[in-house]
């Protein structure tokens, strides 16, 4: 796309205003719709960054790795290292001589099939495909992920390519993963780019690629999701495919329609990767700001202590989000997601940075630090929730032996996890 190419923003069924970028002179612009800010509707759609006013507005501080140039709500619905080496691997398969797509060319081809509710037109078409073969999809995606750009044969075709760009290139993160939907009647299997209605329960989809006996990604996630929600914290119904593939109904789909949802990082324009801004502390003052209930700023501090107990140093600002009741025009935390150990058991580790800090802190933190975000915002029973998800590692050993990850797996994991009481 040039320069001068525009793009459409939509959202909840209406246009919000249009897209353009300038990359040589490192600018992205924004100009609302006219008609949306007459009608006055869903004045807390971006609460942040976009001035509800009719003139265009500049960008400039998002060009960086994170951003790639976009405002940051936008930049929320490109895709992540997986998707982009899936993305590319797709172009090339189809033109090797493409060494460059731009970010704007980039949310034509994501075009109504993003996380979220946001789509952008006009959008680059593709013929549907209505294949389900998880086997062949992972054998592909191997190939993808070792690079063997130069395989001969069906498996890396541009066919098979698409199937998987389509439903594996917009989920976000570093895993392979696809988005699938199951039909709640018979249990048939779509494409989750296909259908959004009720008919279908819609799922986000972590791959088993490596056949890890010890210490299965996918297993170690599931058991993360059974513990976490009988420690009270919110998250979507999961379960595993074939016993090996960790799939995690989508937040952002329910009830057969899109549900608007940002990152902590999309919303406030925070660099996930910059470690000035990435605390708890600034992420209890965003919630705090979009006004969510106080049980909801309750289970955030309790999603914080299970992270901190259970070794999920990963927890940065692109792994928690806000969702956005369209009825209320506000903001609630949504259901908890990529809660899993974020270390590699293997290695021998004695201090390991968090992603977030917290009391200026990313390293040995103490029960007083954690106190302090509590007092700060009235967590009133912070005490008992620590000790209760502390007490739920014997909870999380049980879930782990049941799907049969092995003992010696489960004794090198705990190692990592922390008491603070």
């Amino acid at each position: 796309m040039s320069k001068n190419q525009v793009l459409e923003v939509h959202c909840l069924g209406l246009e919000i205003g249009r897209l353009s970028m300038d990359e040589d002179a490192h600018k992205s612009f924004f100009q609302y719709n006219p008609e949306f800010l007459k009608s006055g509707e869903h004045p807390q759609l971006f609460p942040l960054i976009f001035k509800r006013i009719p003139q265009t507005q500049v960008f400039s501080q998002f060009f960086n790795d994170s951003f790639r140039g976009l405002p940051s709500m936008i930049a929320d619905s490109l895709p992540d290292a997986f998707g982009n080496t899936v993305f590319k691997t797709w172009l090339e398969s189809k033109n090797k001589d493409m060494k460059y797509i731009s970010p704007l060319e980039q949310l034509a081809y994501v075009a109504n099939r993003g996380m979220g509710a946001l789509e952008y037109q006009p959008a680059k078409s593709l013929p549907d495909s209505k294949q389900i073969e998880f086997q062949e999809i992972v054998e592909v995606l191997k190939l993808v992920l070792q690079n063997k750009s130069n395989a001969k044969g069906t498996k890396l075709n541009s066919k098979a390519l698409l199937n998987i760009f389509k439903i594996g290139s917009s989920a976000g993160g570093l895993r392979p993963k696809i988005l699938i939907s199951e039909h709640k009647k018979n249990a048939s299997i779509i494409p989750g780019d296909l259908a959004i209605d009720n008919k279908y329960n819609h799922y986000l989809v972590k791959l088993n690629l490596e056949d890890n006996l010890l210490f299965p990604k996918e297993l170690i996630e599931f058991s993360y999701y059974q513990t976490a929600i009988q420690c009270g914290i919110t998250m979507m119904s999961s379960k595993l495919i074939d016993s090996k593939h960790f799939a995690t109904q989508r937040f952002d789909r329910q009830n057969g329609k899109k549900i608007h949802t940002l990152s902590a990082s999309g919303i406030s324009g925070w660099d996930y990767k910059d470690p000035e801004i990435s605390s708890y502390e600034q992420l209890f003052k965003l919630a705090s700001y979009l006004k969510i209930p106080y049980i909801e700023i309750e289970e955030l501090y309790r999603r914080m202590i299970f992270n901190l107990v259970f070794c999920n140093h990963d927890d940065h600002l692109k792994n928690h989000a806000f969702v956005y009741d369209e009825k209320q025009s506000a903001w609630h935390l949504s259901p908890a997601y990529d809660i899993t150990y974020s270390l590699n058991p293997e290695l021998n580790f004695t201090q390991i940075s968090r992603a977030l800090s917290i009391n200026e802190k990313r390293i040995h933190i103490m029960l007083k630090d954690v106190l302090s975000i509590a007092e700060t915002y009235t967590i009133k029973k912070a005490k008992r929730i620590i000790e209760e998800i502390q007490d739920s590692i014997v909870v999380w050993e049980k879930n782990a032996m049941e799907i049969d990850i092995k003992k010696s797996s489960i004794k090198a994991l705990k190692k990592g996890f922390k008491r603070l009481l």
